[in-house]
Parts: structure tokens; C-alpha cells; sequence
């Protein structure tokens, strides 16, 4: 007993000490428990807020995070820090400053708990897959039966990988554009659907270049095969993946390049199309034969093609019925010959073709070498030798290769395949008139491209090249895009060569032992050899003849002097040869017609440039130049094309002498300068241009790329130069930033006779208050379609309302508008004026950000520079039939986007995003009935916000919430 009232006596006063200190020091523990909290609310908040953004990219949040956000919202309703408990209740203060001083412990540990230096989010694997342009399978096909199969072989569990094998040009590309196309739109069975075209030369490493570009992802540049294969497995080892692989010609091992095996567990599919059996055996497919057209449909497809029904006109019939009969039933060979013989209208025309025909395919057996003879038929038939020329120029260029039409066309007027004509342009239109033709030949192919959806391009039918390489045979060598590394293999550098193309490979020296022998070489395209940085002088030391020369997308950093030397050279492209400093003399050149240096690392024009008097075509938009010397361009006086780094200032004088030219892309001083240019061009009208005038190296090219014809004025004195300030009638964007005295555009009067603006951007004029005057409004904003202000610190409004009773929104005012961007705007209050929504009917997006006191997007008849409601006007409705998109980001004061009385019907509207407006509490949207019922608008995808803004806004009726719900996604 003793001993146990020693321990109690000694626990006792310790117990009571330990309590009486929490009722003591109750208050401080309350603050530091709330100075500890605010400090994890924050952290919270920030991890949030990162968090958020990187889901919008796609990510998953990691299981820590998501279970410390969990134990913060836990512990936050375990915390009391509200009004302390009077001092003389004892017990209530002590248990408060217990509980604040044991949660201040949780709260810390939290604190350092959420501390995630390894990042907050994984990366998911996105789902990914382009849309491929394809063919109509014609009715019930062959091509349809044979995608089923693939289709039911891509959902059976037990079959991972498809062979499609059958001859070429039979289909098999067509049905696999299909099937990928399903897959992308109408399954959900797969991550990812990679297409990928193979073609006869297999190349390991471009095999592993192609699926990591459709996976976005970047293999490192200079490892071995073995290590990008590892990177290629990490990234496909986690994704339910369809790997198309078309056009393969021999088998490999998947685990070389770094494809998984597809199995039943992890759901992958290979599916590959082929010539040959064998090759889908080799790789251990599931084979699928792909069989020719039925006479039905051979019928079919050739009557689609011909646009008429020779079958049932009585003078062709034998003869049509002949002609499809020599096509063997193979797609390719009856669009050819049907693009040949639809232009064709008498008798005598078809039985004559029919002749040649019948005598090209005479002793041919093999249905491959026959539908090889159809081809060549079809070649021979154009009717244009030029034409056949520029088929010719497309064999050059790699198998499957997507050539780009502008691209092209440069090089048919290089070698001359395109006449000399009046005009730059009237030969462009000439080129573009050509492919026509062979694309309606069905000898070439339009294609898109995905990345480059502006751009057109055209390729050959390996089929159609093949045919095409074996007529040009000896005079062309081509080996693109074939893994080549080395340049020596001097049996194939013929003396009757004419045309040599080595393009696309990875070549990266020419020794100097190599010093082909071809006087009668006119053309050597070398260029996309990213490797190549060493061109030896001999290479050129024998080749007196060559006119064309591309060197273009190679890593060259000196050109051999040989070349200065080729007096005959017409075309010298270099375009982006980044490590190209320098350029020697070019002054023996006088033949030249196009130099191209864009995107070269020169810091100075190349000197004899001036001797160059035949060229027609000048790039020098390359970063590093900054001087262009006096007194060279009225020298160039044949000069159609002209294009400086926007860095290079031009004299105007100098300009305005070149009387022939069309394209011009160039910087002037002064708005002096740029008018003296303007107003030399008298009658004259550009085909393509953009000026910058001013003084800062800024160069907008946002969302030109469709309009050729731009004016940029940056710094300029506009207040004073406004008056004699001349633009170009036919221009078609301008832009005008930190020019401070401009107050709006009516301070251009030569605005006035503009007739194809397109579009107009604005920024950092701090003197602008209005735009425009609603009694100024010009002819030129009837075709305007774009309207961009930013950063004008003083904007009021769009129109500034002149005091006269009178005094309306002129007719077709904005007419055609379709997209209006304001943003870092920090006066303007009220967006749009009612008097103005009556010409909105062409409006597509409405973009506001960062403007502080934005209060209405579409505003009242209140403010004394907004005219009264026009007549014809509903008061109760806003009308703007072609809106898609508005989006609204940052305004604090932003209270409604109209008038409380009034709804907005917008029945294409796509997408309405509101980020950080915590004032706007309605959506006036008018939602159309159907049935009886309310429903979204037709077109709505989604409606992009906070959560908290979201559940804050109010609702004429529950019902209209319940409908736009599904529509929601926070940000």
C-alpha cells in the first residue's frame, strides 16, 4: 500500500500539472493549432490546383495524393477552432486546449506528409489514333466480306495477330483504312490504334521512329537498336494497343523493335497486310485472303469511275465490256484504266485505245505483269507530255511518300516541267491544274496529313511508282528512304543518268574518293540526310551539267567550292541547313533561278548576290540575318518571290523597282518606306505578302497560315502617318500593336477602300478607347471574319455611339464575322451592344479573358455610347444561330452575360467554358423543346467550369439543370 501511494502521489501532481497547463495555455494552443491549419489549407489548395491542370492533360492522380487530400478533408471536421470558452469553465478550456494541442501534432505530421517532391499525378496511356481518308468500298464487296473477318478476328480472344495477304492493288489498304476508322469510332476495345505503312524496304529503325511518332513519343536520337527498343516497350507493355503495320513485304522479330506479343491476357492486336503468304506465316498470323472484285463489282466500280453507262450504250458496249475484262477484277488497274477511257467519247477513240491495249498486254500471262502493263497503258495514254514529266518528277521521291503539293510545284518549275509563263502565279495555278489531271488519271493520290491538315499533298500507288521508275529506267537512280548510309556504290552512277535521287536516307559524308562520272546529270536531290554534314568537293568535280541541286534538311555546315563552280545550276535549295554559317560566292552562278536559303544559321547575305540577274526566286528568311546590303535587290529585276528574316529592314525605294515581283515577306523602317512601296505597286496586285512595319523584331503569325496577304504595323506613329498611311486594297489581315497615338480606326482612313479583310488584331495601343465610330463603319468590315484585341488598356468598347438621334449600327456591320477575342482588356465594361447583334448572325466564338471590369458580355440599352434596340429586335431573345463556343476566363466582375429578361438561342453551340467568374450565377440559355420536352441544344458536347460554380448557379426551372447536367465537366 505504501508503495502504490508513492506511485499515485508522484503521478497524481504530474496529471494535474499536465491539465492545468492545457487550461492555462488553452488560447495559444487554439492559435498555433489555427496558424498549422491555414498552413495545410494552403498546401491543399496548391496541390489542388496543380492537380487539376495536370488531369485536364490526361493524367491520373497517384493513390498517396488522393488518400492525404482524403485525411485533410477528414481531420478538417475534426477541428474546432471557434470562440473560446470562458476562463472560469476549467474543464471545457482544458479539454479545447487537449484537443488543439493534440491535432496541431496531426495536423503538422499532415503537413510534411504532403510534401510530394515525386510529383502528384501518372501518366495515363492516352488514347490515341488518327481518322484515315478512305475510299468508298463499293456495295456488298469483297472488301466489305473481308473487313468483317478482320473485325471478328480483332474481337476473338484467341487470335492476336491478322495477316491481310493478296496482290497489290487489289484493296487491302482501302479495307484497313476502314477498319481502322471503326475502331476508332465505334469501339472501345482499344487504348490506342496505331497505323503504321512499312513499305518493300524494311528498316528497323524506321519502323521504331514511325509508332513512337504516332505515340507521341521521343526515342533517344543516337542509341543502338536494343536500347529504343526497350523505350518503345515501356511505353506499348501498359496500352490495349491495334498496331496496323501495312504494306509489309518481310517478317521480323517484335521483340527487335519493342512491340509486345499480343496475347489473350494483355488484349493487343498486330494486324498486317502483305503480297505475300508467306509473310503473314512468318509472323505466326491468322491469314485472311484478300480476293479479287467479283464481275459485279468490277462492273460497279468501273461504271463508278467511267460516270457513265457504256454498258448500255450500244456502240461501246463489246468494246467497254473487253476493256474491264483486261483489268483482272483488281480495284487499282479499273480506276486507272477508267480514268483513261472516260475521256475518250467515239467509237473509233475506244476501239483504237482498245488496240494499244490489247498489243501492251500481248504475251503477258502473269496477272501482276498485266496489271503492270494496264498502268503503263494509262501512263502513255496522257495526253500532255508534261504531264508524263511530272509523274516522272514524283517517281523521285521515297515509296508511300506523302509529297507536298507546294513543294512539288517548286521543283516542276525548277526543271522547267512547268514553261516559263507571264506570271509566278499563273505557273503555280499551271502545277496545280497538272496533278489535277493525274489525280483524276488515278495515277496520283490527294491525301491529308494530320499534323499538317493546312497543306495538300499527293502520293503514287507503289504500284503506279514501280511502272513509273521502270520507264524512266536508266536515266533515273533512286534509293530514298531506305536506311542508305553509304553514299560509294559507283556502278549505279551512270553516264546516261539524267536524275538521281538519294533523299530521305542517312547518309551522313560523301568521301572523297566519290567523283561520279554523269555529264548529263541535271538533278541531284540529296535533301532530308539529317545526318549529312560532309559533302566533298569531288562529288561535284564531274557533274557540269546538273542544274538542280537539294541539299535542303541536312546538317551540311560548309558547301565544297565545287559548287560555286556550276555554271549551269538553275535551283540551289538549302532551306533549313541550320548549321550552315556561311555561303562563298555565288557570283559565277548567273544561270541561278531559285535560292533558297530559309532557316540556314547565315549571318550575312552571301556575297556575288547581285550577279545573280536571272533569279526569280529569293529566300533569306533565315534567323541569324540581320543586314541586307544597299543597292543588290534593283539588280534582281526578275525577281517574282521574296522573302527576309523579319529581322532584315528594306528600303521601300529599293522594293518598288522590282517590277515583276508577287510574293514579298518583308520589313520596312518607317511607315514612310512602306507607303512609297504601296504606292509603287500603282495597279499592281500581290499574290502573297506580309509587311512588317517598326521597329520591334516581334512578328505575330498567329492564325495566318490560311491568309496570304498581311500587313503587321508595330511602333509606328500612327497619329501623325494615319492620314497618308496607304495599305494594300487586296490585304487580308492586319495588325497593328503599341502604336500609342492611334485612338481607333478611324485614324486610318485608307482603311476605307479595303475589300477582303479577313481579319484584324490589336494590341498594346494604349491610346484605342473604340475601335470604331458607329457613323465610320467601312465597306471593309463587311468581310471581316476574325477580331482580335488584347492588352489595350484604355478600351471602352467596340463602337463608339456618336450623340446624334440618328445615329444606328450601319447594315452588315460585322456581317461576317465568326470569331471575337478580347482579352487583358482592363477598362471595357460592356462587350457587345445591342444594336450590333442583329449582324452577328455568322458568329461562331466569343473569347473574353483577364478583363477586370467586365460586367455584361451582351449589354443593356443603359450606357450613353450604346444606341437603342433597332426595330424587328425580340426583346426577350437573343439570336445567334451559329455560335459554337464562348468562353469566358478570368473576369471578377462579370455578373451576366445578358440582360436577366432575355435568353440567348444558340442551337449549334459546342462548348461554354466559365473559369474563375464567381459572379455569374445564371446560364440564359433558351433550350429548345422536343416532344413536349426540354432538351440541350443539338450540338453541346460540354460545359467547362468550377464545381462550386457549377452548384451556385441559379435555375428559372430545376428542370433545365437536369439537362445540362450531363454536360458538365470542372475543371
Amino acid at each position: 500500500m505504501e508503495i502504490l501511494a508513492s506511485i499515485v502521489g508522484n503521478i497524481v501532481p504530474s496529471v494535474v500539472v499536465e491539465y492545468w497547463n492545457y487550461h492555462r495555455e488553452a488560447d495559444q494552443h487554439v492559435k498555433n493549432l489555427k496558424r498549422k491549419w491555414e498552413l495545410l489549407e494552403g498546401r491543399k489548395d496548391d496541390i489542388k490546383t496543380i492537380l487539376d491542370s495536370e488531369l485536364r492533360q490526361g493524367k491520373k492522380p497517384k493513390e498517396e495524393v488522393k488518400t492525404w487530400l482524403q485525411n485533410v478533408e477528414t481531420i478538417k471536421g475534426d477541428i474546432d477552432i471557434g470562440q473560446e470558452p470562458a476562463r472560469w469553465m476549467f474543464f471545457s478550456r482544458m479539454q479545447k486546449g487537449e484537443s488543439a494541442f493534440k491535432k496541431t501534432k496531426d495536423v503538422e505530421e499532415l503537413y510534411q506528409a504532403g510534401d510530394f517532391t515525386d510529383g502528384l499525378v501518372l501518366d495515363l496511356p492516352e488514347c490515341i489514333g488518327k481518322m484515315m481518308p478512305q475510299s468508298t468500298l463499293v456495295g456488298e464487296s469483297t472488301a466489305q466480306r473481308t473487313k468483317e473477318q478482320i473485325l471478328a478476328c480483332l474481337f476473338d480472344n484467341e487470335v492476336g495477330k491478322i495477316g491481310v495477304y493478296g496482290m497489290g492493288g487489289i484493296g487491302k489498304t482501302t479495307v484497313m483504312k476502314e477498319v481502322n476508322n471503326f475502331l476508332l469510332n465505334e469501339s472501345n476495345k482499344f487504348q490506342s490504334v496505331i497505323w503504321v505503312t512499312v513499305s518493300k524496304e524494311f528498316d528497323l529503325t524506321k519502323l521504331q521512329n514511325d509508332i513512337a511518332y504516332r505515340l507521341k513519343l521521343k526515342l533517344p536520337k543516337f542509341e543502338d537498336e536494343i536500347i529504343r527498343a526497350v523505350e518503345l516497350y515501356t511505353a506499348l507493355k501498359d496500352r490495349r494497343y491495334a498496331l496496323i503495320l501495312d504494306d509489309l513485304w518481310e517478317t521480323f522479330a517484335l521483340e527487335k523493335v519493342g512491340i509486345p506479343e499480343p496475347t489473350s491476357a494483355n488484349g493487343c492486336k498486330i494486324v498486317l497486310t502483305t503480297r505475300d503468304l508467306d509473310v503473314c506465316r512468318g509472323m505466326s498470323c491468322k491469314d485472311i485472303k484478300m480476293e479479287s472484285l467479283s464481275k459485279e463489282e468490277a462492273r460497279e466500280l468501273f461504271l463508278h469511275k467511267m460516270e457513265c453507262d457504256v454498258f448500255n450504250t450500244p456502240y461501246l458496249k463489246a468494246i467497254a465490256e473487253e476493256v474491264l475484262q483486261t483489268c483482272a477484277r483488281l480495284p487499282l488497274a479499273i480506276v486507272t484504266i477508267a480514268g483513261s477511257f472516260k475521256r475518250l467519247v467515239h467509237d473509233y477513240e475506244w476501239r483504237d485505245a482498245l488496240e494499244q491495249l490489247r498489243t501492251s498486254l500481248k504475251g503477258f500471262d502473269n496477272i501482276e505483269k498485266q496489271v503492270h502493263e494496264v498502268l503503263k497503258f494509262s501512263y502513255e495514254r496522257l495526253k500532255e507530255e508534261k504531264l508524263k514529266q511530272c509523274l516522272l518528277h514524283c517517281a523521285l521521291y521515297p515509296e508511300d511518300f506523302k509529297i507536298d503539293k507546294e513543294e512539288l510545284i517548286k521543283h516542276l518549275i525548277d526543271e522547267r516541267i512547268i514553261e516559263r509563263m507571264k506570271s509566278r502565279q499563273a505557273e503555280v495555278d499551271k502545277g496545280y491544274s497538272m496533278l489535277s489531271k493525274l489525280e483524276n488519271a488515278c495515277l496520283l493520290e490527294g491525301v491529308t496529313d494530320e499534323y499538317y491538315e493546312e497543306r495538300k499533298f499527293v502520293k503514287m500507288h507503289d504500284l503506279v511508282r514501280d511502272m513509273v521508275l521502270q520507264v524512266a529506267s536508266p536515266e533515273f537512280m533512286v534509293e530514298g528512304h531506305l536506311g542508305l548510309d553509304d553514299f560509294l556504290n559507283e556502278g549505279k552512277w551512270r553516264e546516261n543518268l539524267v536524275k538521281a535521287s538519294l533523299m530521305y536516307n542517312k547518309i551522313s559524308g560523301i568521301p572523297s574518293n566519290v567523283s561520279p562520272r554523269c555529264p548529263n546529270l541535271s538533278t541531284l536531290l540529296l535533301q532530308g540526310n539529317w545526318s549529312l554534314k560532309n559533302v566533298s568537293d569531288s562529288l561535284f568535280e564531274h557533274l557540269h551539267g546538273l542544274k538542280v541541286l537539294d541539299l535542303s534538311y541536312t546538317s551540311i555546315e560548309s558547301l565544297p567550292n565545287s559548287v560555286f563552280s556550276l555554271e549551269n545550276l538553275n535551283t540551289l535549295s538549302l532551306r533549313w541547313c541550320r548549321n550552315l554559317k556561311h555561303v562563298s560566292s555565288l557570283a559565277k552562278l548567273t544561270r541561278l533561278r531559285r535560292l533558297d536559303l530559309e532557316q540556314t544559321g547565315i549571318t550575312k547575305a552571301p556575297d556575288g548576290l547581285k550577279m545573280l540577274v536571272n533569279l526569280t526566286y529569293l529566300d533569306l528568311d533565315a534567323e541569324y540575318l540581320k543586314i541586307m546590303p544597299l543597292r543588290i535587290l534593283p539588280k534582281l529585276s526578275q525577281l517574282q518571290y521574296l522573302r527576309f528574316s523579319c529581322k532584315v529592314k528594306v528600303k521601300g525605294q529599293e522594293i518598288k523597282r522590282l517590277k515583276k515581283l508577287e510574293n514579298v515577306w518583308v520589313r520596312f523602317d518607317d511607315l514612310y518606306g512602306f507607303c512609297s512601296f504601296i504606292r509603287s505597286l500603282e495597279k499592281r496586285r500581290l499574290a502573297c505578302y506580309q509587311i512588317q512595319v517598326g521597329e520591334s523584331e516581334y512578328v505575330a503569325y498567329r492564325n495566318i497560315e490560311d491568309i496570304g496577304k498581311v500587313v503587321i504595323l508595330e511602333e509606328c506613329n500612327l497619329g501623325r502617318g494615319g492620314e497618308s498611311l496607304v495599305l494594300p486594297e487586296d490585304m487580308q489581315y492586319l495588325e497593328i500593336g503599341e502604336c500609342d497615338d492611334l485612338t481607333s480606326l478611324c485614324d486610318v482612313p485608307s482603311l476605307k477602300h479595303i475589300r477582303e479583310l479577313k481579319k484584324i488584331c490589336l494590341h498594346n495601343c494604349k491610346g484605342i478607347e473604340h475601335v470604331l465610330s458607329s457613323s465610320s463603319v467601312t465597306d471593309s468590315l463587311q468581310t471581316l471574319e476574325i477580331l482580335e484585341l488584347w492588352d489595350l488598356d484604355n478600351l471602352r468598347g467596340l463602337l463608339r455611339k456618336e450623340r446624334v438621334a440618328s445615329a444606328r449600327v450601319p447594315p452588315n456591320t460585322f456581317s461576317r464575322l465568326k470569331v471575337i477575342s478580347i482579352g487583358q482588356c482592363p477598362n471595357i465594361k460592356k462587350l457587345l451592344p445591342p444594336g450590333l447583334l442583329l449582324h452577328l448572325r455568322n458568329l461562331e466564338e466569343i473569347v473574353v479573358y483577364d478583363c477586370n471590369q467586365v460586367k455584361e458580355i451582351i449589354g443593356e440599352v443603359s450606357d450613353e455610347f450604346e444606341e437603342e434596340e433597332e426595330e424587328g429586335m425580340d426583346t426577350t431573345k437573343i439570336n445567334l444561330p451559329k455560335l459554337r463556343d464562348w468562353s469566358l476566363w478570368n473576369l471578377p466582375e462579370l455578373k451576366t452575360i445578358c440582360n436577366s429578361s432575355k435568353v440567348i438561342v444558340c442551337n449549334s453551340l459546342e462548348m461554354i467554358q466559365i473559369y474563375k467568374c464567381p459572379k455569374v450565377k445564371t446560364l440564359p440559355l433558351s433550350l429548345p423543346l422536343l416532344n413536349g420536352q426540354l432538351s440541350p441544344p443539338p450540338s453541346l458536347q460540354h460545359i467547362k467550369g468550377s464545381e462550386e460554380w457549377w452548384e451556385s448557379l441559379e435555375w428559372d426551372s430545376p428542370d433545365t439543370k437536369n439537362v445540362l447536367q450531363p454536360f458538365f465537366h470542372k475543371f
